[in-house]
């Protein structure tokens, strides 16, 4: 069936067109989401309510702006993208890394440790300043952006930015110097 027809009995709401049309898009559409997502499950879940929105918007596409794909293309990008930027989103990715990572910062006089990777991030931080520590947690282990770190310290933005610099000079310093 020829593409242009198949779009037109989707915009007439023909149940067997969608289930051709996500037959045909919904691998792509989720690999594009998964790329931002890096969530498989998250990916999915997020595919099925692109087509829930296409098929709810339809009338909306304009075949003279673009092809119908692109279109549902951007829909899904920026449904990804929503979804990445959602407290709820950022909440479980800092609870993770928080969970996993904050007691190796913390723990930094701590000498022995079952992991190698663990001992020489130890290592590594054990020589920083506790406002570097601070940072790196923040941006790296936790997944803040520059400007939540700013506020969860309640300092500028602009120090932030500075104190990361020279954190990470420090750390290739350190790295340097093992």
């Amino acid at each position: 069936m020829q593409l242009d027809l198949l779009v037109d009995q989707f915009r007439k709401k023909d149940p067997s067109a969608f289930e051709k049309l996500y037959g045909m898009y919904a691998d792509n559409i989720c690999g594009v989401i998964n790329t931002i997502v890096k969530n498989d499950a998250l990916s999915q879940e997020i595919c099925q309510d692109v087509f829930i929105k296409i098929w709810n918007n339809c009338e909306s596409y304009n075949s003279s702006k673009g092809r119908f794909f692109t279109w549902i293309l951007n829909i899904a990008r920026n449904a990804a993208i929503d979804e990445i930027r959602s407290r709820s989103y950022k909440n479980d990715k800092k609870n993770l890394s928080a969970d996993y990572f904050v007691g190796i910062l913390q723990n930094k006089q701590e000498e022995e440790s079952s992991t190698v990777d663990t001992k020489g991030l130890r290592d590594l931080v054990k020589n920083l300043k506790e406002k570097c520590v601070q940072i790196i947690e923040l941006l790296y282990f936790r997944g803040y952006t520059q400007k939540d770190a700013a506020e969860e310290l309640e300092i500028p933005i602009g120090t932030v930015k500075t104190r990361n610099r020279s954190c990470i000079s420090q750390l290739r310093e350190n790295m340097e110097v093992k």
